[in-house]
C-alpha cells in the first residue's frame, strides 16, 4: 500500500458482528427472507443459484445477523476471505457464518474496503485459526490493518473497480436472460414430441481420468483440467488445475472440444455444463457427445434426463450418477424440423453467451491486475 496512507484497525472505521452460527436445517423455508451462506459469497459477487430462505419470524429472532445495503461480508469458513458488498435492496436479508462489517461511510467506502480485503488474501490467511477447518473470526477481523487514503481517493478507486464489476454483472444478467429464452424455446419443442428414445441411442457417454498427481511433469501446463468444482453456468473456460501434453497422454481423458457437455457424477452430483475451450476431464464426471446430434441439443436433452433422475431419487440421497442411469433413461427426441428451428435461434444465442463469458474472464483479469497497482500507487489518482 502507499506508504503515506494511514493504516487503521478495521474496528476503528466499522462495526463488526458475525452471521448466525447454529443448525439451520429446520429453519429453511420455500420463500421468505433471503438467507446468505458462505457458499453464496465469492470475491465481488453473490451467487444466487442456491439461495436459501427463512421465515420472517425466525428472521426477527436473529436480528443481529441482518444485512443492510452497503454492508461488507467476508466468508469465515470454506474459502475464508472471499468478500463482497451487499447491494441495494428493498427486502431484509440475513445470513449465517459470515463476518458482517457495517462500515462508517464517512471514513471508509464499502467498495474500497471490499477491494482491499479481496486483494489482501495473505492478510486474511495470516489471521486464520483452527487446526482442522480453518476459519476467520470476527475478533481477528476487528484487528486487521486497513489502509485509509483520503475518502475522495477511496471513492475513485472504488469507482474504477466497481465499473468493471458492473460490466461483469451486466454480462451475467444478459447470459441468464439468453438462457431463459433458450430454455423456453426448447421446452416448447420438447412438449410437442412423442418420439421417446433411449438416452444413449443419440448420445455417447465418455469418461475421464487423472494423471499421477506425484508426477510433476504432468501438471501446471496449459491444458485446462475439468473437475466438478469447475462447473460453469453454463460455460467453463478456466479450471483450477491445468495439465501438460504429457499429462494428457498419461490419463484416461481425451481433450474434449468446445461445447462438450460435462455432467458431474460424484461430489456435487448432477450439475450440467459446457466446456468453452478444449479441456480434459477427471473421473468424477461424464463427457457427453452427440451421435449425429448437435451439442446444444445434447445439452438440453441432458438437462431433461438429469431432471428425471433427480425426481426418481426424491426422498433418497442423490449421491452419484452411473452410466447405467443414462443407459436406462428415456427422453423425447424432437423432430428434425423443430431441431433445426431451435438451432437456428440458439446457436447464435450460445455463441453470445460464450463471448460474454470470455469477456468476463478478461475483465476479471484486468480488475485483478489493476487493483494492486491502484492500491500501491503505481497507477496515480489525483485528489
Amino acid at each position: 500500500m502507499k506508504s503515506e496512507w494511514e493504516e487503521v484497525e478495521l474496528a476503528e472505521v466499522a462495526d463488526l458482528t458475525v452471521g448466525f452460527v447454529g443448525t439451520m436445517t429446520n429453519h429453511y423455508t420455500d420463500k421468505g427472507i433471503l438467507f446468505l451462506r458462505s457458499t453464496n459469497i465469492e470475491p465481488f459477487n453473490i451467487k444466487m443459484d442456491d439461495i436459501k430462505y427463512i421465515s420472517p419470524d425466525f428472521n426477527e429472532t436473529i436480528k443481529k445477523s441482518q444485512l443492510n445495503t452497503d454492508d461488507v461480508v467476508i466468508v469465515r469458513t470454506g474459502k475464508p476471505g472471499a468478500c463482497t458488498v451487499i447491494p441495494q435492496k428493498i427486502e431484509p436479508w440475513n445470513c449465517s457464518d459470515l463476518v458482517i462489517i457495517h462500515p462508517n461511510k464517512e471514513k471508509i467506502n464499502p467498495h474500497f474496503l471490499a477491494s482491499y480485503i479481496n486483494l489482501a488474501s495473505g492478510v486474511i490467511n495470516a489471521h486464520l485459526v483452527g487446526a482442522v477447518q480453518q476459519h476467520f473470526n470476527v475478533g481477528t477481523a476487528k484487528k486487521m490493518k486497513i489502509p485509509l487514503p483520503p475518502i475522495k481517493i477511496q471513492y475513485q478507486i472504488a469507482s474504477i473497480i466497481q465499473s468493471l464489476n458492473d460490466k461483469i454483472e451486466l454480462n451475467k444478467r444478459i447470459n441468464e436472460n439468453l438462457q431463459q429464452q433458450a430454455f423456453a424455446l426448447f421446452d416448447n419443442c420438447y412438449k410437442h414430441s412423442d418420439n421417446e428414445v433411449s438416452f444413449t441411442e443419440i448420445i455417447q457417454i465418455l469418461g475421464g481420468g487423472t494423471p499421477k498427481t506425484r508426477e510433476d511433469s504432468y501438471w501446471n501446463g496449459t491444458l485446462p483440467f475439468f473437475t466438478p468444482k469447475d462447473i460453469g453456468t453454463p460455460y467453463t473456460i478456466m479450471t483450477e488445475k491445468y495439465i501438460t501434453e504429457s499429462g494428457l497422454a498419461h490419463c484416461n481423458s481425451r481433450l474434449y472440444p468446445v461445447n462438450t457437455v460435462f455432467v458431474t457424477a460424484r461430489g456435487t452430483v448432477g450439475k450440467v455444463g459446457l466446456c468453452g475451450v478444449p479441456m480434459a476431464m477427471n473421473q468424477s464426471c461424464y463427457a457427453l457427445i452427440g451421435k449425429n446430434t448437435h451439442q446444444l441439443l445434447v445439452y438440453f436433452y441432458t438437462l431433461k434426463a438429469i431432471e428425471k433422475l433427480k425426481y426418481k431419487a426424491s426422498g433418497a440421497v442423490f449421491d452419484a450418477i452411473t452410466t447405467k442411469d443414462f443407459e436406462t433413461e428415456k427422453i423425447f427426441k424432437i423432430s428434425d424440423a423443430d431441431a433445426q428451428s431451435f438451432l437456428d435461434i440458439t446457436v447464435p444465442i450460445y455463441q453470445a453467451i460464450l463471448n460474454n463469458t470470455i469477456e468476463n474472464q478478461r475483465l476479471s483479469l484486468l480488475r485483478d491486475t489493476l487493483l494492486p497497482k491502484l492500491m500501491n500507487g503505481d497507477v496515480i489518482i489525483n485528489e
